[in-house]
């Protein structure tokens, strides 16, 4: 069974389309000197008593491998990532760094653009960030004692501050002089859920590195949450240093129901309806899901996002034997599965 019609990610050959519990002791000297502050108006930082209890290429280029990167679309689009997340970096020893997530915000330059945001927001959902607190955390939680969470202040607005790195933390402190805090890692979906349950107007990601930082307003957390798979399984699946059993892990991810959604357009109105697909040099055809809305929002195609169920996936491949296989969250971290991947999910449609 096809679904709709096939469109091309490309008008030519070129192809297609934890340490989460990670402590920085109090009074610790920060690493390196803060950037210069930019001229944009910053939330004022104070410490706040909000409890937190959280413990493709040419036709004459070379053979297309598993690691080729696939093309935008048009030259307006994203260009897509590489297929493997960074090697882990620990920017304080002992304290590793979300490192897709510092990327993302080190793309800012002078104020974020729609585009951006949405980038670090699709990077934001996967591994941990860190969360400053007021005192020893450890020692708070060992005693069972409320965490005092620093917070900015816009306003009357109050917003939840988070850090994507040690570097990032350190440059805070350095910028407030107050080193008598901590700072404990977080799954961002914990931390994203304690900021839509209290009064806050949203989060502050890396609040005092110049221009690499980031507000990401209550709105858009809450249609994040909405959409999102709530244990982030197939993003953290790729975020992680890739294995022999990555491709497995996204399948298995996606067999006990993880969120899927492929890309639609429909170029003239009243034509038909197009489903994103990416071809490799040598003509293998991938059909493009995505593990969040985010994912292909981010490569700016103008594509609609919409949601197909596992049954639906595997019926559409097993009815069109030109595809190769899949290709998952193609702005990167990314990963193709070809059909022997795919054998558990195909034989659903039988």
């Amino acid at each position: 069974m096809a679904l709709f019609s096939r469109r091309k990610n490309s008008d030519s050959d070129d192809v297609s389309t934890d340490r989460p519990e990670g402590l920085i002791e109090p009074g610790e000297q920060p690493v390196g000197p803060a950037p210069a502050e930019s001229e944009a108006p910053v939330p004022q930082v104070t410490i706040s008593t909000s409890s937190f209890r959280g413990v493709g290429a040419p036709a004459d280029a070379a053979p297309v491998t598993d690691s080729t990167p696939p093309v935008a679309a048009r030259p307006s689009a994203r260009q897509p990532g590489p297929m493997e997340a960074p090697a882990p970096r620990e920017s304080i020893p002992g304290v590793q760094d979300n490192v897709l997530l510092a990327m993302a915000l080190a793309e800012i330059s002078g104020s974020a653009e729609p585009a951006q945001l949405l980038n670090v927001a699709r990077q934001l959902l996967q591994g941990h960030v860190f969360l400053r607190v007021k005192g020893d955390a450890r020692a708070l939680v060992a005693e069972g004692k409320d965490l005092p969470l620093a917070i900015a202040t816009r306003g009357e607005e109050q917003l939840v501050l988070a850090y994507s790195s040690g570097q990032a933390l350190s440059q805070a402190v350095e910028a407030d002089g107050d080193r008598d805090t901590s700072a404990m890692g977080q799954p961002v979906m914990a931390m994203i859920n304690h900021a839509l349950s209290g009064p806050f107007a949203g989060v502050v990601l890396d609040h005092s590195s110049g221009d690499a930082r980031a507000v990401l307003p209550t709105a858009l957390l809450e249609r994040m949450v909405s959409e999102a798979d709530p244990e982030l399984r197939i993003k953290t699946a790729l975020s992680e240093p890739r294995t022999d059993a990555t491709a497995s892990t996204v399948v298995e991810a996606i067999l006990a129901g993880a969120p899927l959604w492929i890309a639609v357009a429909q170029p003239e109105e009243g034509g038909p309806v197009g489903v994103a697909e990416s071809r490799t040099a040598t003509g293998e055809r991938f059909l493009e899901v995505f593990s969040h809305p985010l994912e292909l929002l981010a490569l700016g195609r103008g594509d609609q996002a919409v949601p197909l169920q596992k049954e639906q996936l595997a019926k559409a491949i097993v009815g069109d034997d030109g595809l190769t296989g899949l290709l998952v969250d193609p702005a990167g971290p990314w990963i193709r599965l070809t059909r022997d991947d795919l054998g558990g999910l195909l034989a659903l449609a039988e």
